[in-house]
């Protein structure tokens, strides 16, 4: 069902949603946010004054930006999440062993969604964090969640990833440089040898001058439900450093899966897939 065909309230709220999805993005004027929502400006201004007057959105001088309460709001639905209780303890204990930025993220339909982050000893800043969303085809914890597809979801994601890509070119993100993916055999090519290996690099795919290393996380059924990376600058991923850190990341991974197939063991934490975690 469209907006547009949506019950009065139902249309207003989710209006009001593709609002924060928006700003969400990285468009935080009132003419992005209307073009990206496709609504008038007098509505998109009603919109947004309303979110602002809620505490889910606040102005700035860079344009209209996430508010305080949607913080408050993602750390209590982190809390809530079983699988980033389980796995907490193991993401804490890869990013002392290594140095290095770790990340817990699932798949929503065609995104990859960051569940935790464990920043590293460096002092490095990167623009991942705990909420964000990218497509699946742009980010090594993201093409660990896809390992198991048929080339043909891979292709279809890939294809994905590079209109996203595109598109922040055209209208870049604050933190977002522009981007070239590898061709589509070259990608094909990579995920095949990833396969084979159960881990997955990211080399400079999604942000500029960050590589990753990443594994796949499974349930009792041998089904991918989430993925563990690792990432940092550049000159601390070299290619040989990364091959180091492959067997790392695929233990740590290891454990998280026998944490999820063996509730038994860890009565503390139980595990239900987050929604979305299998959508094709």
């Amino acid at each position: 069902m469209s907006l547009s065909t949506r019950p009065t309230g139902a249309q207003a709220l989710m209006r009001g949603l593709a609002v924060i999805d928006a700003v969400a993005e990285g468009h935080h004027g009132l003419a992005a946010i209307g073009e990206r929502i496709n609504c008038t400006r007098s509505t998109t201004h009603r919109l947004v004054s309303a979110l602002v007057h809620a505490g889910y959105l606040r102005q700035s001088p860079q344009g209209y930006q996430l508010g305080l309460k949607l913080a408050t709001l993602g750390a209590h639905a982190r809390k809530q999440m079983p699988l980033a209780a389980l796995a907490r303890p193991i993401i804490e204990a890869l990013a002392q062993k290594c140095g290095d930025s770790v990340h817990l993220g699932v798949r929503d339909g065609d995104d990859v969604v960051y569940l935790d982050k464990v920043a590293g000893s460096r002092g490095l800043e990167m623009r991942s964090r705990p909420g964000l969303r990218l497509p699946l085809a742009l980010t090594g914890v993201g093409r660990a969640l896809m390992l198991d597809l048929d080339e043909g979801q891979w292709q279809r994601l890939y294809t994905q990833a590079r209109a996203h890509q595109q598109r922040q070119s055209e209208a870049p993100v604050a933190g977002l440089s522009p981007l070239e993916p590898p061709t589509w055999p070259d990608y094909q090519t990579r995920l095949l040898d990833y396969q084979k290996t159960g881990v997955v690099l990211d080399l400079e795919d999604n942000e500029r001058g960050i590589r990753c290393v990443a594994a796949p996380v499974r349930d009792e059924q041998g089904m991918i439900v989430a993925a563990i990376s690792i990432a940092s600058a550049t000159p601390w991923m070299s290619d040989a450093r990364l091959s180091e850190l492959g067997p790392s990341v695929h233990d740590a991974a290891a454990q998280l899966s026998h944490r999820i197939a063996r509730p038994d063991l860890h009565p503390d934490a139980t595990f239900s897939p987050p929604a979305g975690a299998f959508h094709e």
